[in-house]
């Protein structure tokens, strides 16, 4: 006869309690362009609208284009870690473009990361670099000694780059085609074609350039530069001195309208507007941006502002 204790005892001995499941894996981000900071030129007028900066996210991979004042804080907002930039691609040695570009390192870096970043950009990238190194060479080894951090001068690689072939990895190919933006002769733009993805193309900073159209063939989205006519003579009939200033924007930079040509000749399937030239004009409202283009482009037209997120899937 099965006394009580032995019952409990057989009883407890069939209970199987089942392995906890392991967590799945967690599921790649989509694909998306951010456009980080999108205002024309380098002043500082608020936080709503920050010189030039923008963010590919493919594959759990960052790839930044452009490093303009506030860069970083821009991607804290998009709430992409700064230890998953791989690489970092300047146009053009404009402040508006690059004047971030140490300081983002440098935060990548106090975030943890401990891959190599790679930069691109024109002649003058490699002693960009290393004077900003050079200039915060304090801080940086104190952290080194006290933080026991690796040095981040070791993580960055600089690499100058001409027309034609940039980079090339598994993931993505990325070239180059001089522009015009007098009197920088060293500046570019960047077309991102993503295996197994989609085709991106950044303007750069340039005048109105033709050949910009058969580089961005039916890419699938162009990023393009803007600057719109019409707010630009109304400030130099408010302003008589800003005449060699509109001389100069009118001769390095793109009209509406003309973006539209690119745009319709490049068969772009999307085109998003960016780096507005003049900037916090309140007078100018986002119909006055598209209008130009649609006298000549008639596909999707994406007017950008700081933080928009671009799906690329």
């Amino acid at each position: 006869m099965v006394n009580r204790r032995q019952f409990m005892q057989s009883s407890l001995a069939l209970v199987v309690v089942p392995a906890a499941a392991a967590d799945p894996p967690p599921a790649p981000s989509p694909a998306k362009l951010v456009l980080l900071g999108t205002k024309g030129g380098p002043t500082l007028r608020g936080p709503a609208q920050l010189p030039s900066s923008n963010v590919l996210l493919v594959g759990g991979d960052a790839y930044v284009v452009d490093a303009g004042y506030g860069v970083t804080l821009r991607l804290a907002q998009a709430k992409v870690p700064l230890r998953s930039i791989r690489s970092v691609y300047i146009t053009h040695h404009h402040s508006d473009h690059n004047l971030e570009l140490g300081a983002l390192l440098y935060n990548a870096w106090v975030d943890s990361a401990t891959h190599p970043i790679e930069v691109y950009g024109p002649e003058g990238i490699e002693p960009l670099l290393a004077n900003w190194f050079d200039a915060n060479r304090f801080d940086i080894e104190t952290r080194m000694a006290d933080e026991g951090r690796s040095d981040p001068r070791a993580l960055v690689h600089a690499h100058r780059y001409r027309a034609g072939l940039v980079s090339e990895t598994a993931a993505v190919r990325v070239t180059a085609l001089r522009n015009e933006h007098p009197p920088i002769s060293e500046s570019y733009a960047l077309r991102f074609d993503f295996r197994g993805g989609k085709s991106v193309v950044f303007s750069g900073d340039t005048a109105f350039f033709p050949p910009l159209a058969e580089f961005a063939k039916d890419c699938d989205y162009l990023v393009h530069e803007a600057m719109y006519g019409p707010a630009m003579d109304r400030l130099v009939r408010l302003n008589p001195a800003a005449k060699t200033l509109n001389e100069h924007l009118h001769a390095a930079h793109t009209l509406t309208t003309d973006v539209g040509r690119i745009a319709a000749k490049a068969n772009a399937r999307n085109l998003v507007l960016t780096h507005f030239v003049p900037s916090g004009d309140a007078s100018v409202k986002p119909e006055d941006w598209l209008s130009g283009v649609r006298e000549n482009y008639h596909g999707n037209v994406i007017l950008a502002r700081d933080l928009l997120e671009v799906p690329l899937e």
